[in-house]
């Protein structure tokens, strides 16, 4: 069985080329307008100093606890730690450096056709999701290869978690507080539409939606792979099943295959509505995976196994457009939620934001029935099917495989949105005219519907990779001593740990709406700063100061990312040595409880606030002052979604790739 190992670095091997080929064809897209080229260079050298800052300051820490894993769980661990650390930067990098490219040749396609737009913007964003989607997989199938034991290279997993952090937690801080800054002081105060080159934080906004948007959320799905594959791969190991170790590894390469082939479909036909084509790639993709896994496993394993493993993984392909269909219906300016959010706001700001408030918080119940749906069905066919509780564990495990397992078309169709939403604000700023921005807005609200989907797609599967990891954790702790733990609702360990998992995420929510706030103020008094010192900025005469507001939200970022990431780090670490595993099972299973609905409920929250926003200006209503009240519901939200509420997938999973790394330890102390 070792061969299918081999299988997936083949698999990875074709997504990487694939994006190649994506990335030479942008290439060959020449850029004529010179402004542009200009803009787009200014984003690019932004984006790639907030980066190199942060890169500069996390390493001597990667450096550190690369050799403390090393030391406590093994060599394989430290380097398996570095490695994961190390491309999950790369993934942030290649997002971030594809997007600044991609911009300016779609704003540049807008003078043709919507379509050849649209095949630009999705292109750029097949070379990010393929990328690392191929990267995250060869990293797993290549150290596993090396290894050979899951146990020995769980800290592959804290590597891209814990950078994945670094990096979604700081260009969401970023990426928010350049966005509140322009939009307070420029649209609401100077009265000048978005992306206006007069706005001095215009070039830091475009900048976050680069190292939040993309660079955030590469590093988060990357992470998210290779957590769920390493989450199986341990389950497998427990029991004892070779076959089971690596078809994780399998089922990873058929997606991304299956993204390759979906990637395809994307031609640049016009249409009336753009997200046809992109929902056709999508499920092309889910077909072609869906059948290849049916058909793989009924020719590998026995029947019982292969029964278990397609419906699994189907599952979890099903999953995902289920999501990212109850996403789009309360945060869709097509349906009820945002509508009344748009009515709401004719009352006034209280009424606009009870009701994003209302949409968000509902979200949260068919979010928690669809997942709970797909745990009962997949466990209870494990159990029933084999006869072993462990077995159900396993198929929840692959379920959750089985929908990262399309993380290369699913980032491919996210990676769209920033993509489109800098061509927007590229358009604006070199005046190209108003019926190229008429093309950019158009894709652009598709890119928002995008974004805010894989949020969804992204949340609920932080939440069902930690609940395999949780499960991988405690069956280790029992095998490392030799008995059962008591994991019963009487132990009062039990409670503390689920009492401090439960708060964790709001705490650190309330730490990062707290340094958006922060960062923002800063960027708000120096845009103003630059308005009243030089008049001439709000007339077209003078060139306002864009670097400086970039350093500014860069230094924000970095220097507030640290506490709360140091909190998420240590807690379980902390609450390991002194109470022991069960009370680290309890902070996980507290943190995944709490932090999935609140996550999801900020982020749909927030994209409800926005387009909201978005469905005004839709309807010619951009002086009304339902408009003005919309806006302010914007602000309020985008820490929301943007910021705190993705970042707390990330949260989720480092406390358990923590745990997962560090639990020898834990048993070692409380034996001793």
């Amino acid at each position: 069985m070792m061969v299918l190992a081999y299988v997936s670095l083949g698999a990875g091997s074709i997504g990487l080329l694939a994006a190649l080929g994506y990335g030479l064809w942008l290439r060959a897209k020449s850029v004529e307008n010179e402004k542009a080229v200009n803009i787009s260079g200014a984003v690019r050298e932004g984006a790639m100093a907030f980066l190199k800052r942060e890169f500069i300051t996390v390493a001597p820490i990667g450096a550190v606890l690369a050799v403390a894993i090393g030391l406590i769980s093994g060599p394989s661990n430290g380097i398996a730690f570095a490695l994961g650390a190390a491309l999950s930067a790369i993934s942030g990098l290649i997002a971030m450096a594809i997007t600044v490219m991609s911009s300016p040749r779609v704003a540049q396609a807008s003078s043709r056709s919507s379509g050849v737009a649209l095949q630009t913007a999705f292109r750029g964003g097949a070379v990010a999701g393929l990328t690392i989607t191929s990267m995250a997989l060869l990293a797993v199938g290549s150290l596993y290869l090396i290894f050979g034991d899951p146990q020995a290279i769980a800290g592959v997993g804290l590597g891209a978690s814990l950078m994945a952090l670094f990096i979604r937690v700081g260009g969401g801080i970023y990426t928010k507080a350049a966005d509140l800054g322009a939009d307070l002081v420029g649209k609401i105060e100077a009265g000048i539409p978005e992306d206006d080159p007069r706005n001095p934080a215009t070039i830091a906004d475009n900048v976050g939606d680069n190292v939040g948007d993309a660079a955030g959320m590469g590093s988060d799905v990357y992470e998210s792979f290779i957590v769920t594959a390493l989450a199986a791969m341990l389950l497998g190991g427990l029991l004892m099943r070779s076959e089971l170790v690596v078809f994780p590894l399998l089922l990873g390469g058929i997606g991304l295959l299956a993204s390759v082939i979906g990637s395809l479909a994307v031609g640049r036909r016009d249409h009336e509505n753009p997200s046809i084509p992109l929902n056709v790639s999508f499920l092309v993709s889910a077909v072609v995976a869906s059948v290849t896994t049916i058909i793989t496993s009924v020719l590998l394993l026995e029947w019982r196994l292969a029964v278990l493993l397609s419906v699994s993984s189907v599952l979890g392909i099903i999953l995902v457009p289920l999501i990212q269909r109850l996403t789009d219906y309360y945060t869709g300016y097509s349906y009820g939620p945002v509508k009344r959010v748009v009515e709401s706001s004719k009352v006034g700001h209280s009424a606009n934001i009870l009701a994003g408030l209302s949409a968000g918080l509902s979200s949260a119940m068919p979010l928690g029935i669809s997942i709970g749906v797909v745990v009962i069905a997949s466990y209870s066919l494990g159990s029933v099917l084999l006869g072993e509780p462990l077995y159900g564990i396993y198929a929840t495990a692959i379920a959750t495989m089985g929908m990262l397992s399309l993380s290369g078309i699913v980032l491919s169709i996210d990676s769209f949105g920033p993509v489109t939403d800098n061509a927007g604000g590229i358009v604006e700023m070199t005046g190209m005219g108003e019926e190229n921005r008429k093309v950019t807005d158009k894709l652009d609200a598709i890119g928002n519907s995008a974004k805010a989907t894989t949020k969804g797609f992204a949340i609920a599967s932080a939440g069902l990779a930690a609940l395999a990891m949780i499960q991988a954790f405690q069956h280790e702790a029992s095998n490392l001593l030799g008995k059962s733990f008591d994991y019963s609702i009487n132990n009062p360990v039990l409670i503390t740990g689920l009492l401090i998992g439960a708060l964790i995420p709001f705490f650190i929510s309330s730490r990062l709406i707290g340094a958006v706030e922060r960062t923002a103020a800063l960027i708000v008094e120096e845009v103003r700063r630059q308005f009243k010192d030089s008049p001439g900025i709000l007339t077209g005469s003078t060139r306002p100061d864009y670097g400086r507001v970039v350093d500014i939200a860069t230094k924000g970022a970095i220097s507030e990312l640290f506490r709360p990431a140091l909190i998420v780090i240590s807690t379980p670490i902390v609450l390991g040595v002194l109470l022991g595993p069960v009370a680290v099972t309890g902070l996980l299973i507290g943190a995944v409880l709490s932090g999935l609905y609140l996550a999801y409920m900020m982020a749909n929250s927030g994209a409800a606030w926005d387009n909201a926003k978005k469905l005004l200006e839709f309807m010619g209503k951009k002086r009304a002052p339902e408009h003005a009240v919309a806006v302010s519901g914007d602000l309020v939200g985008d820490p929301l979604k943007d910021t705190s509420g993705p970042s707390l997938n990330t949260v989720i999973k480092v406390l358990n790739t923590v745990s997962i790394v560090f639990v020898s330890v834990f048993v070692a102390l409380l034996v001793f």
